[in-house]
């Protein structure tokens, strides 16, 4: 698959009274979402303020989105499906995202081609799994050190992570100050370090990805801010 011109990610938060009408969102906006000019790939989903289950949270969804041309990605700012998550939200936060690097697959393709690509500023990396049914459970219980360890570090702007249905189909998306910043947790950090380690020996995964980008802009707020200015 080509890489992208430009990848977006957009993050809504609701109102708990506007809960049910996000989830059906989610439903009922992936057959438009396909069949959306200029799109190469796109996933909604479901956030949450770590890696397990447990973790989610029902106020807060987002869509990736893979374009074309900038022109597409524009376009589809203004397009009935934003709107409609527009008139649920309360907050609006969107990436734009110029992919520098993936590895791996996600739902059978490679969303981002084969970038490689040199970036001074912030970054976000996104990764994405799909967990063993007979494996999650172990991996549930390695993730807590990874997202305190996660939630300390010089650097970090905003971390969340993110799943689809069913269960067990999930990732993160973090944006860095530098990809210094990001290198320091992802390959010095002892407890990112460990769960790597475990990766390969004990066989989580049955699909995953890793990604990075350079971040070209940043519009809206998360959690009341702007994370990027």
């Amino acid at each position: 698959m080509a890489v992208p011109e430009l990848v977006t990610v957009y993050v809504w938060r609701v109102p708990a009274v506007a809960v049910p009408a996000a989830m059906a969102r989610v439903a009922m906006h992936r057959r438009p979402l396909r069949r959306t000019t200029g799109l190469r790939f796109g996933k909604l989903f479901g956030t949450g303020s770590g890696f397990r289950p447990a973790d989610a949270d029902v106020r807060q969804w987002g869509m990736l989105a893979a374009w074309r041309t900038k022109d597409d990605a524009e376009a589809f700012g203004e397009s009935a499906i934003v709107r409609s998550w527009r008139r649920i939200a309360r907050e609006e936060w969107r990436l734009s995202l110029t992919p520098l690097a993936s590895t791996g697959s996600w739902s059978g393709r490679q969303p981002f081609g084969a970038p490689d690509g040199d970036w001074e500023g912030t970054v976000a990396a996104l990764t994405r799994a799909r967990l063993r049914p007979r494996r999650a459970v172990t991996f549930w219980r390695a993730v807590p050190p990874v997202a305190a360890d996660l939630a300390g570090r010089p650097g970090l702007l905003a971390a969340f992570g993110l799943g689809e249905a069913p269960l067990g189909v999930q990732g993160t998306l973090s944006v860095w100050r530098s990809a210094t910043d990001l290198a320091d947790f992802a390959y010095r950090g002892a407890p990112h370090r460990a769960v790597m380690a475990r990766t390969s020996r004990v066989g989580w995964y049955a699909e995953s990805l890793f990604a990075r980008f350079g971040v070209l802009d940043s519009a809206g707020t998360f959690r009341g801010s702007d994370p990027v200015t």
